[in-house]
């Protein structure tokens, strides 16, 4: 199909993939490459299901991109919104290209390449310096005590930004509506195992119910030239038991600040929830002790974080001692030991569920992070001060919505709970580690400036006040 088409593929996606919140080249005009290619049927043989893999050029660094399109010969009712382009065929006549993962006829191919443990194969047609060559593969994989199902109805879930999540309503199989899924599709494909994928299923082995119950989910190969034999390989989607109806913290919390009430009791059992699934990760995937090169590999990474911060924001400078007074405080700390963690932990990636509490979700972790980063075992105490810098934003968010009123006693408050309730937990304070979690908590901050500088200016101030704060010491909910 995609040697047919006039406009070419080549021609319409870089201005449609560039509009994408996926999309990280913010402000750049994609230069695309396609570097794979996929190909799922449609039983009904009326639907072409391509997914192309793309290598966007145009930054200074090469990111790989997946982006599944359906082409269709009539309009699909109620889906103009995702209509990327209408082309001329060669043979086939007028298409309507779409935005596959609000097609069903996609999401349903995708769904039984999990549970049927099916493969999609190459679409033959890929470009490379070398010509045109087939590459590119992808292999289902279903979880045993997962329920087989038919797709009933889907639907894509709003307000992603790196991803694209499609919710599947599904029915067994004497039509009895069943417990629907969601199923993740990573748009920024890595060479390595995607955290989400592999670190909530080990949870949920382990029999956890502080995160949704596993499904499925694909593994590809792509052409690269930057892994080891040429040949990349990672996870291009993700299935899980879909929670309808319920709110995030973020949202719990936000109500708490707005009307005033005290959030302490939430951010306590918030508090045990975390040790819990930090406990049921030590024992499912074991720890180590840290070494030198951890030690430098962290001291490293901060260094760098600092000086994008202060790359985008030069007022940062004023703050340069304090920083690195900071960075080389953690050389000199006792380290606890390494273990995987959720590694961008937030009151976002945590849903209120009636009947089983906190559910933790999202453990891909930080976008801006190499995969390598995010794989390796991590200090748990970075989940803490991922939660602590959330509670400092749910207070800031609400503070700037109200110029001249201060939320700074309730942040304050939810702070202390949550690691009186992690303390109880774990039987551990992170407070007794404070120099790792007060440096931990500021590399944090110093990511959230990067993050705000380049999507969400007007929240600037929320991260930049914390490394104020944190400059003059005032921080004594850090204090066992």
């Amino acid at each position: 199909m995609r040697g047919h088409l006039t406009p070419s593929v080549t021609a319409f996606l870089p201005p449609w993939v560039a509009q994408q919140r996926w999309y990280a080249g913010k402000g750049r005009v994609p230069a695309l490459r396609r570097i794979g290619g996929l190909r799922l049927e449609d039983p009904a043989g009326e639907v072409g299901i391509d997914v192309h893999l793309l290598l966007d050029e145009s930054g200074p660094t090469p990111t790989t991109y997946q982006v599944p399109l359906t082409h269709r010969g009539a309009r699909l009712p109620g889906a103009d919104h995702a209509l990327i382009a209408t082309v001329e065929h060669r043979s086939l006549g007028n298409r309507y290209i779409y935005d596959a993962p609000h097609d069903p006829v996609f999401a349903t191919a995708l769904l039984r390449l999990m549970l049927d443990e099916a493969t999609a194969p190459s679409d033959g047609a890929t470009e490379t310096s070398e010509g045109v060559q087939g590459a590119g593969v992808a292999r289902g994989h279903r979880v045993a005590t997962a329920d087989p199902g038919k797709l009933l109805a889907s639907h894509v879930l709003k307000g992603e930004q790196s991803n694209t999540s499609i919710i599947m309503d599904l029915v067994d199989i004497v039509g009895t509506p069943s417990k629907p899924l969601i199923c993740k599709l990573f748009r920024v494909l890595h060479h390595g195992e995607n955290p989400d994928v592999v670190v909530q299923s080990a949870l949920a082995a382990a029999g956890s119910t502080r995160v949704p119950h596993s499904v499925g989910n694909v593994s590809g190969e792509w052409t690269d030239a930057g892994a080891p034999d040429g040949v990349a390989r990672g996870h291009l989607a993700f299935a899980q038991e879909f929670l309808p109806g319920v709110d995030d913290a973020w949202r719990v919390a936000l109500a708490a600040v707005s009307s005033g009430a005290d959030f302490s009791e939430q951010a306590r059992s918030l508090g045990q929830a975390t040790a819990q699934v930090h406990e049921t990760l030590a024992q499912a995937m074991s720890t180590r002790a840290a070494t030198d090169d951890d030690v430098v590999a962290l001291t490293r990474s901060m260094r760098a974080r600092h000086a994008a911060a202060v790359s985008e924001v030069p007022a940062l400078a004023a703050y340069d001692s304090m920083v690195r007074a900071s960075i080389e405080s953690v050389s000199s700390a006792t380290w606890p030991a390494l273990q995987r963690i959720h590694g961008d932990y937030h009151l976002g990636q945590v849903l209120d569920v009636p009947g089983r509490g906190w559910v933790l979700v999202d453990f891909e972790g930080e976008p801006l992070r190499p995969l390598g980063e995010r794989t390796h075992p991590d200090l748990a105490l970075r989940d803490v001060a991922g939660m602590l810098r959330s509670f400092d934003y749910a207070a800031g968010s609400w503070e700037q919505a109200h110029l001249g009123q201060s939320a700074g006693m309730w942040a304050a408050r939810a702070r202390t709970a949550f690691l009186e309730g992690y303390t109880q937990s774990s039987g551990h304070d992170p407070r007794a580690d404070a120099v790792l979690l007060n440096a931990l908590e500021l590399d944090k901050a110093l990511y959230e400036v990067v993050y705000e500088a380049r999507n969400r200016p007007t929240w600037l101030s929320i991260p930049t006040t914390a490394i104020a704060r944190l400059s003059a010491g005032r921080r004594s909910d850090l204090r066992p």
